[in-house]
């Protein structure tokens, strides 16, 4: 078998399951362990998967651009916003980041709900500009134009003032290892986000499940519910409920 028939396989494998094993590429292949190491090392070296330890797991393939994310899968985000609805209650207090699904959950709050939401989303503020008993707390700092959000220094000290209830986490990528996401500044801003808060809800499209991007955040067992647009158990969830994480 060529090598670029082995990478297509090994490429389809990873992402049709959201991970793959060297084990099981070997059998699939008939190749050695050794080969089948170099295939990924060359194939993460492409930024095509990301190898870790005992095969490799899918990369994140969502768009970085806000204007292209807020278009992506917005059925999907919909039904997480509804199930993350679920979750807020009057006096609340909670941290919104700058996540496309957040922005959903933004959209759809009553306007009677009486809560305090801090975020560094402008998207996000902007939902909340005509409900009249919520709170908006708007986190200053530089400007990232691929996001429509601030990060930095003064905004991870805004973040520092508070103790929140809860946390609506967008996530990015996933696996049973780590949270991760492709900008740095985002990740301190998540991780700040998630030190500063009781409980932390991570809002994840199914696609994004066992995959990975640059920059980590924290250990995935750090998160306390993970919400997703699907109903039914899966076996891809089953590692994150082996964390203690509640899957809904």
């Amino acid at each position: 078998m060529l090598k670029e028939e082995r990478h297509n396989i090994i490429l389809e494998e990873t992402s049709s399951n959201g991970s793959s094993s060297f084990q099981l590429l070997c059998k699939k292949l008939a190749v050695s362990e050794d080969t089948i190491r170099r295939d990924i090392r060359e194939l993460d070296s492409r930024g095509l998967l990301k190898a870790v330890r005992g095969g490799a797991v899918s990369v994140s393939r969502i768009p970085h651009h806000y204007r292209e994310r807020e278009h992506t899968d917005i059925e999907q985000k919909k039904v997480i916003a509804k199930k993350a609805l679920t979750l807020i209650k009057n006096k609340q207090v909670l941290f919104f980041d700058g996540g496309t699904s957040v922005l959903e959950l933004a959209k759809i709050l009553p306007v009677d709900l009486n809560v305090t939401i801090i975020t560094n989303s402008f998207p996000v503020a902007n939902a909340l500009e005509d409900h009249p008993l919520a709170e908006v707390i708007f986190l200053g700092g530089r400007l990232n134009k691929m996001s429509f959000a601030t990060f930095g220094h003064e905004t991870l000290k805004g973040i520092s003032k508070f103790k929140v209830d809860i946390y609506f986490f967008g996530i990015c990528s996933i696996s049973p290892d780590s949270l991760s996401c492709k900008d740095l500044e985002d990740a301190e801003l998540k991780l700040a986000m998630m030190q500063h808060s009781v409980k932390t809800v991570g809002l994840c499209t199914f696609d994004k499940l066992n995959s990975e991007s640059t920059y980590f955040i924290t250990e995935t067992k750090e998160l306390d519910i993970l919400i997703t647009e699907k109903d039914d158990p899966s076996l891809h969830t089953k590692p994150f409920t082996k964390l203690g994480i509640e899957i809904l």
